[in-house]
């Protein structure tokens, strides 16, 4: 199920010459979990290589690139009743689905150590993705500033949705 309406959008973030990049990738990537992490592998970074994707006002996904390690986090579990790539990314984890009844508030999974060496830890980053007053796009543009790379990342958002 999709929302065509619905604000979705997927960034490369890599670093060139000693400086941030950031650009945007296919939207029909926001619900391919391999597409994603395979053009992420293809993006020239000198090296860590982060992926960020906003899938409508309901989820993000982070990932991060070291060499062949993937680094994965998902803001909201409970996502996965509804959107193929939160499906994909708790099978990656081997988080099981939740049943609809088991869960009634936002429950992150995966990394939250994702970016802690660039310094965003796993409390500001947990708080982050449970804040429900922000929108995924929000949280997203709130982890570029605290990584140094709001600029760019600002920049390929504005080019991916116009």
């Amino acid at each position: 199920m999709t929302d065509v309406d619905a604000l979705d959008f997927a960034i490369v973030v890599y670093r060139e010459d000693d400086q941030w990049e950031a650009e945007m990738l296919p939207v029909a990537l926001t619900s391919d979990l391999r597409g994603l992490v395979h053009a992420l592998r293809q993006t020239p970074s000198m090296g860590t290589t982060i992926g960020l994707v906003a899938v409508g006002d309901d989820f993000f996904v982070a990932l991060r690139l070291f060499g062949e390690e993937t680094a994965i986090f998902l803001s909201d579990i409970t996502a996965s009743w509804d959107w193929p790539l939160a499906q994909q990314v708790l099978e990656y984890l081997d988080v099981p689905v939740p049943e609809e009844e088991e869960l009634d508030s936002v429950l992150p999974a995966g990394d939250l150590s994702i970016f802690a060496d660039l310094g965003l830890d796993e409390m500001e980053l947990g708080a982050l993705s449970g804040d429900l007053d922000l929108l995924p796009d929000e949280v997203l543009s709130s982890i570029a500033a605290r990584l140094g790379f709001s600029q760019p990342f600002e920049r390929a958002v504005d080019a991916a949705i116009g």
